[in-house]
């Protein structure tokens, strides 16, 4: 970003020039340069508010923070950053240097670790920050300046990250998420600040914007952000529930999860792929020679012997996929808790990596539960929330883990809404479609292969077309729609089943979508077009009269252009009875879409 016209420079504080970070506020003074306040100290102190004292609407404005530098450990965890992306080439130059003693390469290894360790020098004495009255203010380089200026009152999310090291030095990312941040990145990062830093930046920034928007529920003084001391004595903000810490019997939950049990193979197929980049081809031809000279001595043992060890080593495979899944799913999902605070939902997890997500309970316009069938099963479900203008979502929306089905609802039923309606039930034309998809494929293939390849690889395809039978019926069974007069939900899915529901006005469209083959049976798919989460969800080989209805009596005015002089519209099924069911929802931006 462009400076503005703003000017880099500070006003000189009591201490001198070298504390230009330090905090002018009472109290700071004796803390400059121990550990308080953004990079040199911990979070500033600001004096009590009484608990019920208000601000109300002509309190004076929030004034402008020092500015401060990044926490001084940024020297240990900056060069520790630079080595972690540089470590296979720097180790291998350090032992082929030292076992052929060649002092260019030793010097080159040298060179590249000192230059990494005054990055981090020129990490911290370079990087400030400052949060204005209604900006937050990124400065940072020394030749090659950047300013980075995010409105407060544009911020979308602040979340905080901790890696182990990080952890164990006090010390926390922050992450801050603005509108048209532009790639689902953030706007702004701060690495590394103290870890209570990262909170009272989170309460401040959250709580300056509240009150740039004129949010309803922002009447304490801004002083209250910047009061650790009285939050730290309380344990917990006033305005915080926790909803959800996960159980020790939840980690058993990730066997019923195929993502979780291929764990092995994506650490093989990793291990593989850094020893080829780092030990080079040399390495990969003579790895080729040893395998042959073992296949050739497998070759002259015993039959028996090669089949029991293959053997063997399909079951130490099958024993290991559990047991990986079950310590993949507890270092991400380690101490899973889902609390508000204030109007945000924060999502906290990880054992290795804490990660701290915030997610505006404004921008939150549904949620997603999804399962698989060995999930079903158990009745187990994972909970994803449906959010606007969130970068990385398949992450950062998670409101819960696999779990089970009746204790995910009942967070729904605190943290969210649940839908209250009925799903109905797609056209038996929909089983045809269906089982079509599910069979049709591996039967040709299976003709295919009975005249043109061993019959081995025919039986294969006829069992997998076999096995299409209860998954097409399975999908069809998972087909659905309906409203309940606030909310609208489609559901689909076998392998991987997902009920979206969303609010009624998050609906900014309809799309009708229409093959040869649905026009014959009178089946279309209804796409609802909403401006969050993956921008759409759809109700497959619905009927397309029921479609139309159903589309008319969720945004009446916005469908009703559309349907004029085309005739009666069959009723939707599973309509919801609320008193705002028949009303219009839509607008004039909104826009109905037919395609053929």
């Amino acid at each position: 970003m462009s400076e503005n016209g703003r000017s880099d420079r500070q006003s000189p504080s009591p201490g001198g020039p070298d504390r230009a970070g330090a905090d002018d506020r009472p109290g700071a003074d004796a803390r400059a340069g121990t550990g308080a306040g953004g990079g040199w100290a911990a979070a500033p102190e600001a004096p009590e508010i009484p608990e019920g004292s208000a601000a109300g609407p002509d309190a004076a404005a929030p004034e402008a923070e020092p500015a401060y530098r990044l926490s001084p450990l940024t020297l240990v965890t900056a060069p520790l950053n630079y080595l972690r992306n540089y470590l296979v080439p720097v180790l291998v130059a350090l032992i082929a240097g030292t076992y052929s003693f060649n002092p260019w390469m030793l010097g080159g290894a040298a060179a590249a670790v000192a230059t990494m360790l005054l990055s981090g020098l020129f990490t911290w004495y370079t990087v400030r920050y400052q949060v204005g009255a209604e900006r937050l203010e990124i400065r940072r380089g020394l030749i090659g300046r950047s300013h980075r200026s995010i409105p407060l009152e544009r911020i979308r999310g602040v979340d905080i990250s901790a890696h182990l090291l990080h952890r164990a030095l006090g010390l926390a990312v922050v992450k801050i998420e603005a509108a048209a941040g532009g790639e689902g990145s953030e706007e702004g990062k701060l690495d590394a600040v103290t870890a209570p830093e990262a909170e009272r930046l989170r309460r401040v920034l959250l709580r300056r914007r509240a009150y740039l928007r004129g949010d309803s529920g922002v009447q304490r003084a801004e002083g209250a952000d910047d009061a650790p001391a009285r939050v730290a004595a309380e344990g917990e903000e006033p305005d915080t529930e926790v909803y959800f810490t996960v159980p020790a019997s939840w980690y058993l939950y990730s066997v019923l999860s195929l993502g979780y049990l291929l764990t092995p193979f994506v650490a093989l197929a990793t291990l593989v792929g850094v020893l080829g980049q780092g030990l080079g081809g040399g390495a990969a031809e003579r790895a080729g020679d040893l395998a042959v000279g073992i296949y050739e001595r497998a070759s002259e043992m015993a039959v028996s012997l090669l089949v029991a060890g293959a053997v063997l080593a399909a079951l130490l495979l099958l024993l290991a996929m559990p047991l990986f899944a079950v310590v993949s799913y507890t270092v991400t999902h380690w101490r899973f808790t889902l609390r508000r605070r204030g109007d945000a939902l924060i999502a906290e997890r990880g054992m290795l990596t804490r990660q701290s997500v915030t997610l505006e309970r404004r921008r939150i316009r549904g949620h997603e539960l999804a399962d698989n069938p060995l999930e079903r099963t158990r009745s187990a479900v994972r909970l994803r929330a449906i959010v606007t203008g969130l970068g990385q979502a398949a992450t950062r929306a998670m409101l819960m883990p696999i779990g089970p089905r009746s204790r995910v609802e009942e967070v729904v039923e605190r943290a969210l809404s649940p839908f209250r309606g009925r799903l109905a039930r797609h056209p038996r034309a929909a089983l045809g479609r269906r089982l079509f998809r599910a069979v049709t494929p591996f039967a040709v293939a299976a003709a295919a292969s009975a005249l043109l390849a061993p019959p081995w690889v025919a039986g294969v395809f006829a069992l997998l077309a076999l096995l299409g039978v209860p998954l097409g019926i399975d999908r069809y069974r998972s087909l659905g729609h309906g409203d309940d007069g606030r909310q609208v939900s489609v559901r689909s899915g076998s392998l991987r089943r997902v009920q979206a529901v969303v609010v009624r006005d998050a609906i900014i469209g309809w799309t009708w979508k229409q093959t040869l083959f649905q026009r014959r049976v009178g089946l279309a798919d209804l796409e609802l077009s909403v401006g969050a989460g993956s921008g759409g969800y759809s109700a497959i080989d619905v009927g397309f009269a029921e479609s139309a209805g159903f589309a008319h009596v969720v945004t009446p005015e916005m469908v009703r252009p559309f349907l004029e002089g085309a005739g009666p519209v069959a009723p939707a099924v599973g309509d919801g009875a609320g008193p705002d069911a028949g009303e219009a929802d839509g607008g004039g931006e909104r826009s109905a879409e037919e395609q053929s």
